[in-house]
């Protein structure tokens, strides 16, 4: 039968370019990642790639991929790129349908810092690309490096000045610098596994893609560079993550809303710190964010933890965040964020923007210690509607030295406005309710708490307080 055929350790491929040992074997092995039984892998290592880390092996790995590739087409069975041990500088690695890159935890991908590592095209600026795939993946306990900081071009303690390319004319904007690891437009995606370092700019970035596991990941970006988002689901539906730690500068999980809708995400038992927020929706939000689920996450001295900024015209709809532990504090006002623990918004981004509308929210099982309240922010177009909160524990109290009494619209909007803090601050809700929630903050004069509640009764509407209790505490 043809699959008892594939028991063999080897076959010999005489079709591949020989180059590195006499003959490239395809290897033909069991496969825990794949539905069917087996399946082929050829290693880089084969092709003449050094795995040193200062020559590239942009040549061998690509040949490598090209290799896995026509073997998918023979044997219609998934095909493994192995990176053995050692270092792999890289330009822009194609990756293509049916193949993965398995990278051993002792090998690493490193991502070339040359503007000419890089195709023409800003938008596939990648350290690995994946374009109109199927059925393709990274595995393997390694790592991909972005050489993040070699793109920093002074170290701030506030926030570092990076490297853009605009300079060359290649792009405009502060943000010209390529992102580490790109899915545009790929269906049957997974990422387990691996441990994705120092991106000079996006991370793991999901373009109108669908069906992705992402598992088991570790992202881990410099705490003071600017846009190194974690993970970015753009326009993307059916994506899992779980078991993922995301340890970055800027958004960790970030779905938007470009060009198409995004649901059916869920996120579950992940831990979290970054600059920014943990969790984001937007501000990218031209269409519909609907059916997703956050659940047994926790968030680490973060700039802000759950947060919805929608800024053009998108609709948000059933969505739970549950069992969620948070802990956020103030960094410097140059980031985005006011250690809001829960953060949910819908404003014009500009005079050219409409509202956006967010409805038939539940946050249950939510512990927080933060710095500053809750911040529920609807606009005149666009009203907050059906937001639940159940079995919350919130505390509030001050740690770090920078400025309080704001909250921050950005971007656009009314961008930072003073405002005096509150558990709960509250503008054009129509729909809300408070159940069995607990809220203590501390007593220190300099933290000037003034109410638990803050809202003004002509734009909020429709609250349900049910088992509310609220009381200082010395710290």
């Amino acid at each position: 039968m043809f699959q008892l055929q594939f028991l063999v350790s080897t076959v010999t491929l005489s079709f591949i370019t020989q180059s590195y040992s006499s003959m490239v074997q395809l290897s033909i092995l069991q496969s825990h990642y794949h539905p069917k039984p087996y399946f082929l892998s050829i290693s880089v290592i084969g092709f003449g790639a050094a795995g040193g880390g200062v020559e590239y092996d942009t040549v061998p790995i690509r040949k490598a991929i090209n290799a896995c590739s026509a073997a998918v087409s023979k044997y219609r069975r998934q095909c493994h790129v192995i990176f053995p041990p050692g270092k792999y500088l890289t330009a822009t690695i194609l990756l293509k349908s049916g193949v993965v890159l398995d990278i051993h935890r002792n090998a690493t991908i490193l991502g070339g810092p040359k503007l000419e590592d890089y195709p023409k095209e800003q938008s596939r600026w990648y350290v690995i690309l994946a374009e109109d795939a199927v059925d393709v993946g990274i595995i393997g306990g390694g790592e991909i490096n972005g050489q993040g900081l070699k793109f920093v071009q002074r170290l701030d303690e506030k926030k570092n000045v990076m490297v853009s390319w605009n300079r060359t004319g290649a792009c405009l904007g502060d943000e010209c610098r390529p992102r580490l690891v790109g899915f545009i437009r790929c269906r049957n995606i997974k990422v387990s596994d691996v441990r994705l370092i120092e991106p000079a700019y996006w991370c793991l970035h999901l373009v109108r893609s669908d069906k992705t596991s992402i598992r088991d990941v570790t992202i881990y970006g410099n705490f003071n560079s600017p846009n190194n988002d974690g993970i970015d689901i753009e326009d993307s539906n059916n994506t899992v993550i779980t078991r993922c730690n995301i340890n970055t500068g800027d958004d960790a999980i970030c779905p938007k809303s470009s060009t198409g809708p995004v649901y059916n995400l869920s996120a579950t038992d992940c831990w979290i710190r970054t600059k920014s927020s943990a969790i984001k929706l937007g501000s990218a939000s031209f269409y519909a964010f609907k059916n997703f689920l956050f659940d047994n996450i926790t968030i680490v001295e973060s700039h802000r933890g759950l947060a919805l900024q929608i800024r053009d015209g998108g609709y948000v709809s059933d969505m739970t965040f549950s069992n969620i532990n948070i802990s956020t504090r103030y960094y410097h006002p140059s980031w985005w964020g006011r250690a809001e623990p829960i953060y949910v918004t819908t404003c014009p981004r500009d005079a050219s923007s409409k509202a956006g509308s967010i409805s038939n929210l539940r946050f249950v099982n939510i512990t927080a210690t933060s710095e500053n309240g809750i911040f529920l922010s609807g606009s005149g177009g666009g009203v907050l509607s059906n937001l639940k909160f159940i079995n919350m524990n919130l505390t509030y109290k001050r740690w770090t030295k920078f400025t309080d009494g704001l909250v921050d619209y950005r971007p656009g909007c009314q961008e930072l406005v003073k405002h005096q803090t509150a558990g709960f601050m509250m503008e054009h809700i129509d729909g809300l309710v408070v159940e069995n929630v607990v809220m203590k903050w501390s007593n220190d004069e300099s933290m000037r708490w003034n109410n638990p509640l803050d809202f003004r009764p002509s734009t909020v509407n429709n609250i349900s307080l049910l088992n509310f209790y609220s009381r200082s505490y010395q710290q």
